[in-house]
């Protein structure tokens, strides 16, 4: 297997990242010494969503562990961490040396790898080359029924918890494809959700989110999302040396000075210089000064490179869906 290699800092929460859309094409290296310690939960579902993982399926191409447990023990584990890549065919390797891996990752930045077994070959490919958001996103709306306040999710490669997030605040979600034609559906908010790959392939999302930033009605990027919502407004994106994906990177909001611990998953970044003058940066990264946040002066319309429902990771950011509540109402 080919793909993309990141690291993660995680000291749990595999079931949850591997199954996270924005690692779609990439090879994850988990620097926590012991993983699959307690298993994989079941398939048990609730408001049509799989309870225990972000997507329906594992979004990694491949996985690489220092020691892996072949004995789980957990309340909610059903099989192991192994029985549940194989039913995927997704390939893993344990005996790796992560840690000396993640400081070459530091030192030399993201780059290509590859899984290789029995010495059969393959070639590197660099899955940022491909649409990634329109392999993870789904193909025909969908909805999700609650209260009587409707919020449209462009879904980029949605993690579940997001649409959870909404359905416990009793709010109806409707899930649209990344390129479908959301102009005239009647909505109170528009989500733009997290997803994997360069923001920029998605022309289509960033052309309606420009039309729509001519209204008033609220909008939420998050991680891809936000460089969408960005890209929408005029600004520009670029590549992050080795991006952020761990659930501890330190945000401080610009003005007041208060820093949140968040979750991250993502390889790109907004570029804060370039943004227009009605826009100014909301978040910065408190370990690399990258930007971690956008917002519009006036309008409702904001984003962030973090994720407000963690998932794994700390939920410290969660009043950011309340915020957007309040825009809505």
């Amino acid at each position: 297997m080919s793909g993309e290699v990141v690291f993660n800092t995680g000291m749990v929460g595999y079931p949850e990242s591997l199954t996270d859309s924005s690692y779609r094409g990439q090879i994850l290296t988990l620097t926590y010494p012991l993983i699959g310690n307690y298993g994989v939960p079941g398939k048990d579902e609730e408001d049509n969503l799989l309870k225990y993982f972000e997507s329906d399926k594992i979004q990694v191409q491949g996985l690489i562990v220092t020691n892996y447990s072949e004995n789980y023990s957990h309340w909610n584990a059903k099989k192991s961490l192994s029985e549940w890549m194989r039913e995927y065919s997704i390939p893993g390797i344990y005996g790796i040396d992560t840690r000396k891996l993640t400081k070459k990752l530091r030192e030399k930045g993201t780059m290509l790898g590859k899984i290789i077994y029995n010495k059969e070959n393959i070639k590197f490919e660099d899955p940022n080359k491909r649409n990634l958001v329109a392999e993870v996103s789904i193909n025909e709306p969908l909805e999700y029924k609650r209260g009587l306040r409707r919020v449209i999710v462009i879904d980029c490669g949605v993690k579940n918890n997001i649409i959870r997030a909404f359905l416990k605040r009793d709010i109806t979600v409707i899930r649209c494809p990344w390129d479908y034609n959301f102009l005239d559906e009647k909505a109170d908010g528009i989500i733009i959700s997290n997803g994997p790959g360069d923001p920029k392939k998605c022309k289509v999302t960033i052309e309606n989110i420009r039309k729509t930033l001519s209204k008033t009605i609220p909008i939420l990027g998050i991680c891809l999302g936000s460089q969408i919502l960005g890209l929408a407004a005029g600004a520009d994106t670029y590549k992050l040396k080795y991006g952020h994906r761990s659930q501890n990177q330190p945000c401080v909001e610009v003005g007041t000075k208060r820093c949140y611990i968040t979750t991250q998953n993502h390889g790109y970044s907004v570029d804060s210089d370039t943004l227009p003058v009605d826009w100014r940066e909301w978040f910065y990264n408190n370990n690399d000064k990258t930007n971690e946040g956008i917002i519009h002066i006036s309008k409702p319309f904001f984003g962030t490179q973090f994720h407000p429902e963690a998932s794994p990771g700390p939920d410290d950011t969660e009043f950011l869906f309340d915020m957007f509540v309040r825009a809505m109402e």
